[in-house]
């Protein structure tokens, strides 16, 4: 899948964009979206912009000396009630990116309107536990200077 479709989203200027749909599963007994699945909505806006960066998971862990990702932090402001049926775009924005972790903004949006966003920090870990280095490829990747990590 491109980086540049539908489904896997598109760049706007230094800004992932995934569309996402909010089904019966992502809701409370009230129709309102359950608090749980603003964290999957998130994670799936994260890995649609690091596949979008020539980065994919599966790739990572098939690498001589594997990679895994995973999340040490995460503050989520809940803003708007989002609802069954509302089409909402992720929004993922790299901050920063380090020897070890980077960082990332994130924002789920009904048109305008910020739904819910998030500050989110990720570490670079063997797939058996315990940090490591990013391979140097990946960090290319994730620098703001990289022509892989916008348009």
């Amino acid at each position: 899948m491109e980086a540049s479709s539908p489904a896997g989203g598109s760049f706007e200027a230094d800004e992932h964009v995934l569309p996402v749909r909010v089904y019966y599963e992502d809701t409370d007994f009230t129709g309102v979206v359950y608090h749980a699945s603003y964290l999957r909505f998130f994670e799936r806006g994260r890995t649609e912009f690091l596949r979008a960066c020539g980065i994919g998971h599966a790739d990572l862990l098939e690498r001589p000396d594997p990679c895994a990702f995973a999340v040490t932090r995460i503050a989520v402001a809940f803003r708007r009630p989002a609802r069954i049926d509302d089409a909402l775009l992720v929004r993922t924005r790299l901050l920063a990116a380090g020897r070890v972790r980077f960082a990332a903004d994130q924002r789920i949006c009904r048109h305008e309107a910020t739904i819910a966003e998030a500050q989110v920090e990720i570490v670079a870990i063997r797939p058996g536990g315990g940090p490591r280095r990013l391979p140097p490829e990946i960090s290319r990747r994730l620098s703001p200077a990289s022509p892989l990590s916008a348009p």
